[in-house]
């Protein structure tokens, strides 16, 4: 089983549903605040580098839901400054085992990577906000802005 180095948002309950698959499959799960974490633009492409620029970024980010900020419209400079400036636009989760990385989570893509081990996937889309009782998002707060909220979401 591996050691998964898992980047999310604290309280985020979508991350929290991947990280309870990823320990049911037996694997070791390290989370870390992607928030908190010291971003350089060199660490940053070794998770999202291989993919198009569009698909570095949270779907579920306010600036890129309200349209402020149109992935699909940015060169791959301009779109690390602003993953860089602010880590909630970045698509999460990201997870690294020794030398390997992957963004976002596909279950078919992990149980490749790392195995998910026969383990029955939850219902609805894994990657997805999750929005509890009080209309609340998956960020697990009470406390927070509408700007933190809306961006819980994964893709």
């Amino acid at each position: 089983m591996a050691v998964v180095t898992f980047y999310e948002k604290p309280g985020c309950k979508g991350n929290l549903r991947q990280k309870t698959l990823l320990a049911a499959a037996g694997h070791t799960v390290q989370a870390k605040s992607l928030k908190n974490e010291a971003w350089t633009a060199d660490r940053l492409l070794q998770f999202v580098g291989s993919l198009p620029v569009a698909d570095w970024f949270n779907r579920a980010a306010p600036a890129v839901k309200a349209g402020e900020i149109v992935p699909e419209s940015l060169a791959a400079e301009a779109a690390l400054k602003l993953l860089l400036e602010n880590p909630l636009l970045i698509r999460r989760p990201l997870m690294e085992v020794g030398e390997e990385r992957m963004v976002g989570f596909d279950p078919a893509a992990v149980d490749a990577w790392l195995g998910l081990n026969g383990v029955e996937l939850p219902a609805g889309n894994i990657e997805a906000c999750v929005h509890g009782p009080e209309g609340h998002g998956s960020c697990g707060s009470h406390d927070h802005d509408e700007e933190e909220h809306a961006g819980c979401g994964t893709h």
